[in-house]
């Protein structure tokens, strides 16, 4: 295969740079395998794995997280074909405990299957409190429904991703199937499709083939422990491997085109394939931006049964899902129409997989095709009214930052915070931020940003910085903080705000151009910057500085620059690693420049 050389290349890149102790990979066409390969090792402790030390390949077992719901979503359109249930039936149908859950406004209509598919039940997004009720038992999760959940929006109106609407989805399955839903999904699915090594329990794996999870903190990489097998197993629980991905992503691409031809044997007919992968919600648009001389490409994506579709403006539908977990990240994606797809599983919590696997997939489809390879951006979320538990917890979060406080901590923080970052090196970070960026206070000139009810991003300003807090509610009656996340963001030293300056000068001169006195490292190139200087000028007019938005201070800044027509981000990073320039000052390495908001 031509593109061997090319996805070696890009693995060597991403595996250098450390971000998981092992990972495994593979290139799919038609299901079957092409090229497969691994990195790092399986696991690092020899007493804890026999797999200790083996490097992953094709075979080696990883948890797959939420790739799960791409069973559970055929799992549900399996029992629709056979005439056991709707899409449109009322969920507390089959959950009763749903019965008690109140509703966010009196016309709300109630919650059906589709919309636990969907992710438009109304639920706030629930990571990284979902995995964490990966072991919960049963019974335990009717408590947890019956005591009530909070619903952020009506339900049908608005996507926001949802874990606990997969677990529930997996209710349904062992209700309507008057069996487990592990035990329907392996019968019905994964033995059917040949799906060897499949699986939903971590003592089901070869020793020897088992990826053991792990997690980074101040003392390195350690394992993570396998949480049992519980009621929120539909939404990401299974194990897998590359192999067994390849043929499942090749019983998705088979679906396609429709045509005459017999069935095959799969246990779900092709048409219900192919509407799995259909767009049943979409996302906000985005807007991607080739390079700089160049119009911008409007970008849509949604999300199907399970799986999420991607409209590329050059390849058309890509489909595909991915995954994160305490201990893992992983990602499998495909191209319909030329049946090409990819794996990647690495054994690091929430990996980013699917930085990778996006590579990959645009560098053998660039190959196959002759054309470039886009650079894809995120989704603009939309904006949301908050909980009134929500700003409170913003408040409560903002005293926890003035002054660390065990009992306030305990009463806001759900059961996941501490197992995904203990308490004490919370409360040493949050020391540290205080000790860079000094006493903190609101910063009045940012408003307060919500994507959901549930979540909130705010800005705080000290003597030296800023901070950049979010937080997300877990879907319980009453919610709790089940994400914080602080990102500190220094005053800018002092070769950083002169480079700033220079660019903010050459963008109001008129005639803009590369400042003479901007010291640039060789592998700038000075004509590029040019255009992204002249296009620049021509987004935003005349522009002033704002307030800085991320960067360490002292290697690299990112800045608003407010315009007259248009805000612009400008972003400077320095060699400070190499040789300085002229007036002794570190050069540039890099300059980035585009409009806010995209």
């Amino acid at each position: 295969m031509s593109e061997v050389g090319a996805v070696e290349r890009l693995v060597d890149a991403f595996a250098s740079r450390g971000g998981q102790p092992g990972l495994a990979y593979g290139v799919v066409e038609g299901g079957r395998l092409l090229h497969a390969g691994g990195r790092g090792v399986c696991a690092l402790s020899r007493s804890a794995s026999a797999s200790a030390g083996r490097e992953p390949d094709a075979d080696s077992v990883f948890r797959i997280a939420s790739m799960t719901k791409s069973f559970t979503a055929a799992a549900v359109l399996l029992l629709r074909d056979e005439g056991a249930l709707a899409l449109d039936d009322e969920a507390v149908r089959y959950v009763p405990e749903l019965a008690g859950v109140r509703l966010p406004t009196a016309d709300a209509p109630p919650i059906t299957l589709r919309n636990l598919l969907t992710m438009t039940a109304g639920f706030p997004t629930d990571d990284p409190w979902g995995d964490r009720q990966q072991g919960l038992p049963e019974a335990a999760f009717g408590e947890l429904i019956g005591r009530g959940l909070s619903l952020a929006w009506t339900p049908g109106t608005t996507f926001e991703y949802s874990n606990l609407g997969y677990a529930l989805l997996g209710r349904v399955v062992a209700v309507v199937a008057g069996r487990p839903y592990v035990e329907f999904v392996t019968r019905r699915l994964l033995d059917p499709c040949g799906l060897k090594s499949t699986c939903f329990e971590a003592a089901d794996v070869p020793a020897d083939r088992l990826a053991v999870g792990h997690a980074s903190s101040e003392l390195g990489w350690h394992e993570v422990p396998f949480d049992p097998l519980g009621a929120f197993a539909a939404m990401g629980g299974a194990f897998s491997s590359v192999r067994d991905l390849a043929r499942w992503i090749g019983e998705f691409t088979d679906a396609y085109p429709p045509r005459d031809d017999p069935e095959g044997g799969h246990p779900l007919r092709r048409s219900s394939r192919r509407e799995q992968q259909q767009p049943h919600r979409a996302y906000p648009p985005q807007v991607v931006w080739h390079a700089v001389d160049a119009p911008p490409v409007v970008r849509a994506a949604a999300y199907g049964f399970g799986v999420v579709v991607d409209a590329h403006p050059r390849y058309g539908t890509l489909v595909g899902h991915s995954g994160g977990y305490p201990g893992f990240g992983s990602d499998m994606r495909w191209h319909p129409e030329s049946r090409l797809g990819v794996v990647v599983l690495g054994n690091s919590t929430y990996a980013p997989a699917y930085l990778l696997a996006e590579q990959i997939l645009y560098a053998v489809l660039a190959g196959r095709s002759g054309r470039g390879v886009p650079s894809p951006r995120e989704p603009v979320p939309a904006s949301a009214a908050p909980w009134p538990e929500t700003e409170a917890a913003a408040a409560a979060v903002e005293r926890l930052l003035a002054q660390w406080d065990d009992d306030l901590a305990a009463r806001l923080f759900a059961e996941n915070v501490d197992l995904d970052e203990p308490l004490p090196a919370r409360r040493r970070r949050i020391a540290a931020i205080r000790t860079l960026i000094g006493a903190l206070t609101p910063d009045p000139g940012v408003p307060v940003e919500h994507a959901s009810p549930a979540q909130q991003v705010w800005w705080l300003r000290g003597p030296g910085g800023r901070l950049r807090v979010e937080i997300r509610l877990t879907p319980e009656r009453p919610p709790r903080v089940q994400t914080l996340t602080l990102t500190p963001v220094p005053h800018p030293s002092p070769p950083l705000r002169r480079a700033v300056a220079l660019l903010r000068r050459s963008l109001n001169s008129g005639m803009p151009r590369v400042p003479d006195l901007l010291p640039l490292s060789p592998e700038v190139d000075r004509a590029a910057l040019a255009r992204l200087l002249q296009a620049g000028a021509a987004w935003a007019g005349t522009v002033r500085e704002a307030e800085v938005l991320s960067g360490d201070g002292f290697a690299e800044t990112s800045v608003r620059l407010a315009g007259t027509r248009r805000d612009l981000v400008v972003a400077v990073r320095l060699a400070v690693d190499r040789p300085p320039g002229p007036n002794g000052e570190p050069r540039v390495a890099a300059v980035t420049l585009r409009p806010m908001g995209n």
